[in-house]
């Protein structure tokens, strides 16, 4: 058990606990050395609830010496605690975004330049499903990509995943249209419990046009009840000059110029849990993917009841020791994660002015 990756936690909200629980399911890959809590209540209930070990200040933390420590505090506030951490001497994956504004993104950067650790908890394109369709792209077997419709993440999620399946880099520039719209939907399921009372909330839902100067483009669409709601589907087609990627379903020619239809097969098992938080009550675990006799995906440490959220986090925690003492790639480059955040930055401005934003790719006003 000598061998375990060690890491701190900073934070303890909701997505802080996803960390804890996944080093339980992993306990012979993961440890926790602590979760940093500002209030004492806070700290004990945790202990009590998951048997974590909780401290209470950043030094605590500190002298245990982790191999890395996990940021997961909110929005707004995690660049600093993540720029914070990287000045005590540690490797930091952060939850997402990178940054919620421009300023903050440019001292961010800044901070990267100068040697700081920081990379971007953006784990999309590792979720089962998006690793195998980004593993299959990798054959050529629709061709280049060049156009793409998606509706399955928002925000900087969704740019991650726009960028990888159009394979572009984080240099490539782009416009961005968007527009907002607030629709009536029936609530079905909040981080906590699930709703059966019929109870009716404005939402949003917002679309974009994308276009790259490459001559791609994508359609983006994401409502605010996607992630959750059983009443709101996800949705993917990408298309490449010898085919497309539909949902699951893949088509395309082959060296002939024979024309083929297969969809993924994605093998699953459903676990119970028993927490009492509906969202985890029943874990659905991805088993394989294969399209034909062609493996696109296996669970990295076995099967363990991971969550596809889950397995996508572990990936990225799996990656962090190794990038932390240099003999390593970071899980997601900072890069990619500044591109990410600045991406969402454009797109929220975008919809709110109704105006055409150009990406300036030094990140600076304009």
């Amino acid at each position: 058990m000598g061998n375990r990756i060690r890491f701190g936690i900073i934070g303890s909200g909701w997505r802080a606990m996803y960390y804890v629980r996944i080093a339980q399911k992993l306990s012979e890959v993961f440890e926790v050395a602590a979760v940093v809590c500002r209030k004492p209540e806070k700290a004990e209930r945790i202990t009590g609830e998951f048997g974590v070990h909780t401290v209470l200040s950043p030094q605590e933390c500190i002298d245990l010496k982790p191999d890395f420590v996990v940021v997961a505090v909110d929005k707004m506030h995690i660049a600093e605690v993540a720029m914070e951490w990287a000045g005590y001497g540690f490797a930091v994956l952060s939850e997402t975004p990178a940054a919620m504004d421009r300023e903050t993104l440019a001292r961010l950067k800044d901070a990267g330049t100068r040697g700081a650790k920081l990379v971007s908890a953006e784990q999309y394109r590792y979720y089962p499903e998006h690793a195998a369709l980004l593993k299959l792209l990798e054959t050529g077997i629709i061709g280049t990509p060049h156009s793409l419709y998606l509706s399955q993440a928002h925000e900087y999620h969704g740019i991650s995943l726009i960028r990888g399946y159009l394979g572009l880099s984080p240099e490539e520039s782009f416009t961005v249209q968007a527009r907002e719209w607030s629709f009536p939907t029936v609530e079905t399921m909040s981080r906590y419990e699930k709703y059966t009372d019929g109870r009716i909330a404005d939402k949003k839902r917002m679309a974009a046009l994308f276009a790259f100067a490459n001559g791609t483009f994508c359609l983006y669409d994401f409502d605010a009840e996607q992630y959750r709601s059983p009443i709101r589907g996800s949705y993917l087609r990408l298309s490449g000059e010898r085919g497309e990627i539909d949902g699951y379903t893949v088509r395309w020619l082959d060296e002939t110029g024979t024309a083929h239809c297969e969809t993924l097969d994605i093998k699953t098992r459903t676990v119970k849990t028993g927490d009492p938080n509906p969202n985890f009550a029943e874990i659905e675990e991805v088993v394989s993917i294969t399209l034909g006799d062609t493996i696109l995906y296996e669970p990295e440490f076995g099967l363990h009841g991971l969550s596809k959220d889950e397995a996508a986090i572990a990936h990225m925690l799996g990656k962090m020791k190794a990038y932390a003492e240099g003999t390593g790639e970071a899980p997601y480059s900072f890069a990619d994660a500044l591109a990410d955040a600045y991406g969402a930055i454009l797109l929220r401005e975008a919809a709110a002015e109704g105006t055409l934003k150009t990406a300036d790719l030094k990140q600076d006003d304009n």
